[in-house]
């Protein structure tokens, strides 16, 4: 059943994310709000899919690529309707709908399957830590596409072509406020996340740091993160520079997600039998 409902969530955000892209080339209000409920319902099926493998497993169900990859998908869904709400803006679907539907479809590439946990993943901290981590995963990856977007508009503005693509889009300060409102939010829950972290391993490896690669990514993604939050706070970056520093910080959270687990030995490796992204 688990993986049915899987599946169905799948095909809804598929659905949405192909409603968001035609609204992107020929915007209607009844299509916009067809692919926000077609989102909505697909969300809510995630969430029942996420419960039950919960009752099933008896464990949060993060402890593997599939389900990190699943939940990653939730939290970006989720937080993106949260923002949808608040700017009315259905545009931002078109940029990062398909992140989440990405992220589904690749983990249907790895196995689904509950196994036992690892000792060290019997903790309180499981649920704790990955769900701040990917929650802050979360705000940076909408924060990435109201970037994206930035950077077209104002290329626009900068050609001084105000085609239809530029009506479409939001105004460059709405797009800026978006991606400072989410760094607000995602560096204080990765910040949480890196602390958590560092405690569950001292419970669990008997050391709060061992400079793994894992956790050595986690910090540089940190400290990319707080460099644009402090340059914002402090000398007032906006616009492109902001932007682009976002984006980046963007393509090394992934490295640190995906690249590290997948590539680089670590104590936190996917493909260490029972071991989760910490």
């Amino acid at each position: 059943m688990n993986d049915a409902l899987f599946i169905v969530a799948l095909c809804l955000y598929g659905i949405a994310t192909i409603a968001y892209l035609i609204y992107l080339v020929k915007p209607s209000e009844l299509l916009g709000k067809s692919a926000h409920w077609l989102l909505i319902a697909g969300f809510l099926t995630h969430c029942t899919t996420m419960v039950t493998r919960y009752l099933a497993a008896g464990y949060t169900p993060i402890t593997n690529l599939h389900e990190a990859l699943s939940f990653f998908s939730l939290a970006i869904v989720g937080l993106f309707i949260y923002f949808e709400r608040r700017y009315k803006l259905h545009i931002l679907g078109s940029f990062v709908t398909p992140v989440a539907l990405i992220l589904m479809i690749t983990a249907l590439g790895f196995p689904s399957q509950i196994g036992q946990l690892n000792p060290a993943l019997r903790s309180r901290w499981l649920a704790v830590h990955t769900i701040f981590a990917f929650t802050g995963y979360a705000a940076f990856t909408v924060s990435f596409g109201a970037a994206i977007m930035y950077l077209i508009q104002q290329r626009f503005l900068k050609q001084k072509k105000f085609g239809p693509l530029y009506q479409r889009l939001p105004s460059l300060d709405v797009l800026d406020d978006i991606s400072y409102r989410c760094l607000t939010y995602g560096f204080p829950l990765l910040t949480v996340a890196i602390i958590t972290g560092a405690i569950w391993a001292e419970i669990a490896w008997g050391t709060y740091w061992s400079w793994d690669p894992k956790e050595t990514w986690s910090l540089i993604t940190w400290f990319v993160y707080a460099a644009l939050l402090h340059g914002r706070l402090t000398t007032g970056w906006r616009g492109k520079k902001a932007s682009i520093l976002s984006i980046i910080g963007f393509c090394i959270l992934l490295f640190t997600f995906l690249g590290v687990n997948l590539l680089l030995p670590s104590l936190h490796s996917y493909n260490r039998p029972g071991v989760v992204d910490k």
